[in-house]
C-alpha cells in the first residue's frame, strides 16, 4: 500500500528488532506531531525505537515509548520530554483500516523505521503478527543457509 522504500541516506532510526520478532505484513507511512526541539534532535539522528510500540486511544494512533534524545544547545526555556507519547498523523480510512485489524484480527502495530520525506519525519508502521520461537529459528536458519550460499557462490 505504501509507495516506494526509503532509502538509506534518509533512515533516521530503524527498530531491526521489529523484523526478527514479527510477521510484517502491510506497512504505512504516517506523519508525526513534532516539537521544535525534537525535530533539531532528529536532524542529529538522536532516536531511538527499540522499545517503542503504536497504540490506538480514542480513536487516534500514539507512538510511545521511542526515546528522542535532547541537544544540549536546544532551546532552554523548554521542558525536554524524551519519552513522551507522540500523536501519529494519519489519513482516517488508514486508520480506521488499522483499527479494524488490530481490535478484530489480533494484529499489533509495530514501528519500523523513522525517515525523512521532502523534509518531514515519517514513521513507517508495520502491521505485524508475533513470531513464536521457532518461527524465529527457522527464520535464523534460513538467514545463514542464505548466506552460506552467497559465499559458496563466490568462490
Amino acid at each position: 500500500m505504501s509507495k516506494k522504500k526509503p532509502d538509506k541516506s534518509n533512515i533516521i532510526a530503524a527498530n531491526r528488532k521489529a523484523r526478527h520478532d514479527y510477521f510484517i505484513e502491510d506497512r504505512v507511512e504516517a506523519g508525526l506531531s513534532l516539537q521544535g526541539w525534537e525535530v533539531k534532535s532528529l536532524r542529529e539522528g538522536r532516536a531511538q525505537l527499540t522499545e517503542s510500540y503504536v497504540t490506538i486511544m480514542n480513536g487516534e494512533a500514539y507512538l510511545i515509548g521511542a526515546h528522542f534524545s535532547p541537544l544540549l544547545s536546544a532551546s532552554t526555556h523548554v521542558h525536554a520530554d524524551p519519552t513522551r507519547s507522540r500523536k501519529l498523523l494519519m489519513h482516517r480510512g488508514e486508520l480506521d483500516r488499522l483499527i479494524g485489524a488490530v481490535e478484530r484480527k489480533g494484529y499489533a502495530l509495530v514501528p519500523l523505521d523513522l525517515h525523512w520525506r521532502k523534509g518531514r519525519v515519517k514513521l513507517e508502521v508495520g502491521l505485524a503478527r508475533g513470531k513464536k520461537q521457532h518461527d524465529k529459528r527457522a527464520a535464523d536458519k534460513d538467514r545463514d543457509w542464505a548466506r552460506q550460499k552467497e559465499r559458496i557462490l563466490k568462490h
